[in-house]
């Protein structure tokens, strides 16, 4: 009896959603398909097919119907699951690291491609060049 409850319970509605118009569906497609899944990697909540994500979408949209903005709808998802939830994360001192950790590396790596270059051209300059006229062979 118990497993029966467990597997009731981690069964969510399939059933296709309803729209009320088609801005309502626009909307809603425009909006899921910037917030990603958090149980998938890297797959948005309006093509996962996780549990978690169809509930999500059915929340989303019953918060649409309530009249809350785009961005409260995000904000309601990033406190509760995190920064995670969004494709495009706030510019803010917790995703600094997100935002310019690529620049970043991109010019720490190009300094040091600069300075092993221009350190081998030094060392090819003080080497003294052997007279070598080939009169050896």
């Amino acid at each position: 009896m118990l497993m029966i409850g467990t597997v009731s319970a981690q069964v969510a509605d399939r059933r296709p959603l309803e729209f009320r118009n088609a801005a309502e569906e626009a909307r809603f497609r425009d909006l899921t398909h910037q917030l990603r899944c958090v149980m998938c990697q890297n797959q948005s909540i309006a093509d996962s097919e996780a549990l978690i994500a169809i509930d999500l979408r059915r929340e989303i949209l019953q918060l649409m119907r309530e009249g809350r903005s785009d961005d409260e709808i995000r904000r309601f998802l990033v406190d509760r699951y995190g920064e995670f939830v969004l494709y495009k994360p706030e510019v803010e001192p917790s995703t600094w690291l997100l935002w310019f950790g690529p620049v970043l590396v991109l010019l720490t790596g190009g300094a040091v491609v600069w300075r092993v270059v221009r350190d081998r051209s030094r060392n090819r300059a003080d080497v003294p060049v052997a007279n070598d006229d080939g009169g050896d062979w």
